[in-house]
């Protein structure tokens, strides 16, 4: 039987191949947590994490992902404790309606991931020797595939970058 490791549990993977991770996590598992957006990965409210790696859940097949390590926003925290981010959104008010937060929040613990193993994003990428991106500039463009609608942006941002401070400390 085809398994994947959800929040760190073993899962059995939906039969039908043509389920994908988001409709698997809502049918299958009950776990709503993740939200269905636009259903077109373009608005990011289904971010999960995967091996590491942000992925939008509506865009992925379920067993595409046999054998891998999936966190939902549900296995975020340790237990009954939040994760910094989590503290730190509720700390900068940055959500308001919530739809989009727990998209938001597993693209930020990826985000603080890939800034900890220095991998370069759009903007540090391009820059020169001349123009330095702003550390508020580089988790904007980290953050472009999230929408918000009700415009949370510059808390959300607030949020992210207090935890890297804290991550520093």
């Amino acid at each position: 039987m085809a398994t994947l490791n959800l929040n760190g549990r073993d899962v059995s993977l939906p039969y039908d191949p043509r389920t994908t991770l988001l409709d698997f996590l809502h049918q299958h598992l009950s776990l709503f947590g993740t939200k269905k957006g636009c259903d077109h990965g373009q608005c990011g409210a289904c971010t999960v994490i995967a091996d590491g790696k942000r992925i939008n859940a509506c865009l992925v097949f379920a067993f595409q992902l046999e054998g891998a390590e999936v966190t939902t926003i549900e296995g975020i925290g340790e237990g009954e404790s939040l994760h910094p981010l989590q503290k730190a959104f509720i700390e900068r008010d940055a959500f308001q309606c919530g739809y989009c937060t727990s998209g938001q929040i597993c693209s930020g613990v990826s985000l603080l991931r890939e800034m900890k193993n220095e991998d370069p994003s759009a903007v540090t990428y391009s820059q020169t020797r001349h123009s330095k991106a702003s550390l508020k500039e580089d988790i904007s463009e980290r953050m472009s595939g999230n929408l918000c609608r009700c415009g949370a942006y510059p808390n959300i941002v607030d949020a992210i970058t207090d935890v890297i401070a804290l991550e520093r400390q």
